[in-house]
């Protein structure tokens, strides 16, 4: 939702937006605890300006309040396709 809010804030409308997580549970001494959080994302986002997507999937990537609860390690790889 945050990226779609981007994509939308900049003038483009996705058609397609498909994301894979891959989740790090690592065992602490105090418990269990997600680490690292990997998004994968593939758009589909007609007309689209390769360098107005990335800025629009980095702001999305530091403005999710979804990823802002993990005290976590994410990172996101974003692959624009027609």
């Amino acid at each position: 939702m945050a990226l779609s809010a981007q994509l939308g804030g900049a003038g483009m409308t996705a058609s397609r937006l498909e994301t894979t997580a891959t989740i790090s549970l690592e065992k602490l001494p105090d418990g269990f605890a997600i680490t690292k959080s990997h998004l994968d994302l593939v758009a589909q986002v007609p007309g689209a300006d390769k360098a107005k997507f990335d800025a629009a999937v980095k702001a999305a990537e530091t403005g999710c309040p979804v990823s802002k609860l993990f005290k976590a390690e994410i990172s996101v790889s974003a692959r624009l396709v027609s």
